[in-house]
């Protein structure tokens, strides 16, 4: 059986990220937004508000980062969702967190998350979404495997839970992609 809910904004993982900008005179700044995702293969898309600060300074820069929160770092990753830069000018610096300007793009990368999409500004939809391009993906070397690449479990992102808003650590992994249904076959 089978409970009915109606129309609600439940999808699970909600990957909880952040997005850096910098303002209009070089202040980083950084909030905490569940609505986004991939857009296409190198391609990011961000349903922000038009009254957000940072929807403002990604328009004005041309770009910014997303940045997968983790559990080591979530109050911080939820104060940044809670304060507004309109009336907060350096909320960054208050909730303790540190940006150096990433290479490729105008716009900060946060050291204390592990995980980063540099983006560029593509366009703003007819319905004021954000779609980047994203021209780098930099890892904090502490999340790499002896390969060289980037371990899930080493990275221990955060999803938000709308229903109990909530945050729940990921990182189990429980199969392999493109293998554990060739058993089907």
């Amino acid at each position: 059986m089978r409970k009915n809910f109606g129309t609600k904004s439940w999808f699970y993982p909600l990957p909880v990220l952040i997005i850096g900008t910098y303002d209009e005179d070089g202040t980083p700044d950084a909030m905490n937004a569940a609505w986004g995702g991939l857009y296409d293969a190198d391609k990011v898309i961000l349903c922000l508000s038009e009254g957000h600060k940072t929807t403002a300074n990604i328009k004005a820069k041309g770009a910014f980062t997303v940045s997968f929160a983790d559990a080591a770092h979530v109050t911080e990753a939820d104060y940044v969702g809670m304060e507004s830069a309109n009336q907060v000018k350096d909320k960054l610096a208050k909730a303790g967190l540190h940006a150096v300007k990433s290479e490729y793009v105008d716009a900060p990368v946060i050291e204390e998350f592990p995980l980063t999409l540099e983006c560029s500004l593509l366009k703003t939809t007819e319905d004021g979404n954000i779609i980047g391009q994203i021209i780098n993906v930099s890892a904090d070397e502490r999340i790499l495997d002896g390969d060289g690449k980037i371990d899930t479990s080493l990275l221990d992102t955060i999803s938000f839970d709308p229903v109990h808003s909530a945050y729940h650590k990921l990182g189990e992994k429980v199969g392999n992609a493109f293998s554990d249904g060739a058993k089907l076959k």
